[in-house]
C-alpha cells in the first residue's frame, strides 16, 4: 500500500514531457520584459537628462547675454606725488607710513626762517616806496605851486614891459627903463621854463616810483608763497603710502617726499573690442573684488575710452608694417562706485566687475 502511494507521488511529482520547455520560454519573456524596461528607464533618464541639460543651457544663455565680465579689471586712482617746491631743510614730519589724512591736514614742515627773512625785506621795501612815493607826490606840489608863481611873474612881467615901451615911445618914461622891462621878461619867461621842467621831471618820477612799490608788491607775493610753501599739506583726502621724507634730511626743488593715494578710486576694465557692442555709460556694473570675496559692490560705468589700450601705449602697434595677426583688442572702461567704499582699496588691486548690459 505504502509502495504504492509513493510510486504515485513520483509519478505526480516529476516533469512530463512539455514540462520545460514551457518553463524556458516564460523565463525569457520574462527576461526580454525586464530588458525592454530597463531600456525603457534609460531612455526615459537619457530624455529627461538631455531635456533638462538642454534647457539649463538655454536659461544660462539667455541670462548670460544680459552680461559682460571680465577679470582683466583693477582698482585705479591718480596717485598724487608730493614734492617740496622749495628748498628748505626738514624740521618735522607730521605722519606716518600708511596713515589716512583729510584735506589739508599738515605734512612736512620745513625750515622757513630764510623766507620769514625775505618776506620782512620785501615788506620793508613796500614802506620804503610808499614813503619816498608821498614825499614825490609834496614834491609834485611844490613843483606846480612854483611853475604857477613863475607863470603869474611871467604875464606881469609881459605887462610892464608893454607899459613902459608905450611910455618910452611918448617920451614918459626913458629907453633904458623899457629896456630893464624887457629884460625882466626874459628872466621870468626863464624862469617858467625852468619851473615847468622841474615839474614836469618831479611829475615823471612818481611812474618809477610806482612801477617800483608794484614790483616790491611782486616780491611780497612771492616770498609769502614761498613761506606758505614751507608747510606741505594734503591735496585731498587720502593715505601715506610712500614716505621717504625724514626729519633733518633737506629737500630740494621737486624732490619727491611722499606717495599720495587719494580715497576716490574706481575700476578700470579692459574689456574685449567684442563686449563693447551693447555697453553703455550708466549700466549697473556688480564689482567682486579678489580681496573681499565674500562682498560685491556696486557701481556703473562712467565712460569708455575712445581707443583700445594699445593705441596710447608707449610702443603702439603699426599694423602696417610685416605680417599682420588679428588680435582682439581690448578697451579700457571706467566703472564707479555708487557708493564709496568702506574697505581699504589701492590702485592695482584685482576686481571682477559684471555690467549689465541689457
Amino acid at each position: 500500500m505504502d509502495q504504492r502511494v509513493d510510486n504515485e507521488r513520483r509519478t505526480d511529482s516529476a516533469p512530463g514531457p512539455g514540462t520545460k520547455p514551457a518553463r524556458s520560454a516564460a523565463r525569457a519573456r520574462r527576461s526580454l520584459r525586464d530588458a525592454l524596461g530597463r531600456r525603457r528607464a534609460l531612455f526615459v533618464t537619457i530624455l529627461v537628462g538631455g531635456t533638462v541639460l538642454v534647457l539649463a543651457t538655454f536659461v544660462w544663455w539667455l541670462h548670460s547675454r544680459n552680461y559682460e565680465s571680465t577679470d582683466d579689471a583693477f582698482i585705479d586712482t591718480r596717485t598724487v606725488q608730493i614734492s617740496a617746491q622749495v628748498a628748505a631743510a626738514i624740521v618735522d614730519v607730521r605722519v606716518t607710513d600708511n596713515q589716512l589724512v583729510d584735506a589739508g591736514a599738515e605734512l612736512v614742515r620745513l625750515d622757513d626762517r630764510d623766507y620769514i627773512a625775505q618776506r620782512d625785506a620785501a615788506k620793508a621795501t613796500i614802506d620804503n616806496l610808499e614813503a619816498q612815493i608821498a614825499a614825490q607826490q609834496a614834491k609834485i606840489e611844490q613843483a606846480e605851486k612854483q611853475a604857477a608863481q613863475a607863470q603869474a611873474a611871467l604875464t606881469f612881467a609881459q605887462q610892464e614891459a608893454e607899459r613902459y615901451e608905450q611910455l618910452a615911445k611918448q617920451g614918459t618914461a626913458t629907453i633904458e627903463q623899457a629896456q630893464q622891462y624887457s629884460s625882466n621878461l626874459l628872466q621870468a619867461q626863464a624862469s617858467l621854463a625852468a619851473a615847468q621842467a622841474n615839474a614836469i621831471a618831479t611829475t615823471a618820477q612818481d611812474p618809477v616810483l610806482r612801477a617800483q612799490l608794484e614790483n616790491a608788491q611782486a616780491q611780497l607775493e612771492q616770498a609769502e608763497a614761498n613761506l606758505s610753501r614751507t608747510i606741505i599739506t594734503a591735496p585731498v583726502a587720502g593715505r601715506v603710502t610712500r614716505l621717504t621724507a625724514a626729519k633733518g634730511g633737506y629737500a630740494a626743488v621737486g624732490q619727491a617726499l611722499i606717495m599720495f593715494v587719494p580715497r576716490d578710486v574706481w575700476v578700470t576694465a579692459n574689456f574685449k573690442e567684442t563686449q563693447l557692442d551693447l555697453m553703455r555709460p550708466g549700466q549697473p556694473v556688480a564689482i567682486e573684488i579678489d580681496a573681499y570675496p565674500d562682498r560685491t559692490f556696486e557701481g556703473y560705468v562712467d565712460s569708455i575710452q575712445s581707443g583700445s589700450g594699445t593705441a596710447f601705449s608707449l610702443l603702439p602697434a603699426e599694423n602696417a608694417t610685416g605680417n599682420y595677426v588679428k588680435i582682439v583688442q581690448r578697451v579700457p572702461v571706467k566703472i564707479v562706485f555708487d557708493k564709496p567704499p568702506d574697505v581699504l582699496l589701492g590702485p592695482g588691486m584685482s576686481v571682477v566687475p559684471t555690467v549689465k548690459v541689457r
